[in-house]
């Protein structure tokens, strides 16, 4: 038996981008980051190559409407480097989802399940997060990935 390994060049109709829309009302933040980086990288595919952006697009609405488990909304903290000496800053998820972006929260964590390089960056522009429930993605025609019946721990009441 032989692998399969897709190549750019057989793009076929396997390869055509789809468009997901999850709403993030109630969700858990970590789970429902997993989900999005599956989609994101392909896995949920046949023809996944590793090496290769074979993923679709995934629309999210209600980002400042997650929910974290036990005491992590109060406690978790982002950390980050200013470039300057003593620069470490942090705040906490409770700060970011109360700030200016929520939706941060939600990018921050898909982006570090996914591995670094120019493949993570070119996935990471196929994310697209949206504070309220209105998105400008309509054309589009996404189809609704119902995360919360997928599994009861994912939602979070």
């Amino acid at each position: 038996m032989k692998t399969y390994v897709a190549k750019p060049s057989e793009m076929g109709k396997e390869w055509d981008k789809k468009w997901w829309l999850i709403d993030a009302e109630g969700l858990v933040v970590g789970r429902l980051a997993s989900i999005i980086a599956k989609i994101l990288r392909g896995k949920h595919k046949t023809i996944f190559t590793p090496n290769i952006d074979c993923g679709d697009h995934v629309v999210v609405i209600n980002a400042e409407k997650v929910k974290f488990t036990g005491k992590k909304y109060a406690e978790k903290l982002y950390h980050w480097h200013t470039g300057f000496p003593g620069g470490i800053k942090d705040r906490s998820a409770r700060q970011l989802i109360e700030g200016k972006y929520p939706q941060r929260v939600l990018e921050y964590a898909v982006s570090r399940m996914i591995s670094r390089g120019p493949l993570q960056r070119d996935l990471m522009v196929k994310l697209h997060i949206y504070q309220g429930s209105q998105h400008k993605h309509q054309a589009q025609n996404p189809q609704v990935l119902d995360v919360a019946s997928m599994n009861p721990k994912n939602k979070k009441n």
